[in-house]
């Protein structure tokens, strides 16, 4: 599995707990162990910018996904395809500040938004109330998986 991370925001993060969790969110879905994923964090003046250029939307977001591949989770008698993920980018000063409006801490929340977006790589989404319940299902699954085994 390669995950590469480029921490352009000037804020530090958890660079190496947010590797591990890629990583093992990629081995949970089966994801081909040569698949490549890319995470980025910039500042907000970056995230403005990306927001705006391919959202069209104003203003600074806490986590943006650029699928490349289009690859999605094998079913359990498919083998995982080789491609590459995408991007996933994250403004840390966002997500620290709302963090406490979610009930987290901001790495807990940096968690959250980057298995979020790594979701979004993978073609889920949650513009109708059944995707929602299918891929914040999952995250939820993923995210108290990971809690179950970084603290062993």
């Amino acid at each position: 599995m390669s995950v590469d991370l480029n921490n352009e925001s000037g804020v530090e993060v958890d660079e190496t707990g947010l590797i591990r969790l890629a990583t093992f969110v990629l081995d949970e879905l089966r994801i081909h162990p040569q698949a490549e994923l890319s995470l980025v964090f910039v500042d907000e003046p970056t995230m403005s910018a990306y927001h705006e250029k391919f959202m069209g939307e104003p203003g600074p977001t806490d986590v943006l996904s650029f699928p490349m591949d289009e690859l999605r989770p094998p079913s359990d008698e498919e083998e995982p395809p080789l491609g590459l993920l995408g991007d996933v980018v994250l403004c840390p000063t966002i997500t620290a500040a709302q963090a406490a409006e979610h009930g987290r801490t901001p790495d807990d929340e940096a968690e959250y938004l980057l298995v979020h977006g790594m979701l979004h790589l993978l073609g889920f989404d949650h513009g109708t109330p059944e995707e929602k319940a299918e891929m914040f299902g999952l995250k939820d699954r993923l995210l108290a998986a990971w809690a179950d085994q970084r603290d062993r």
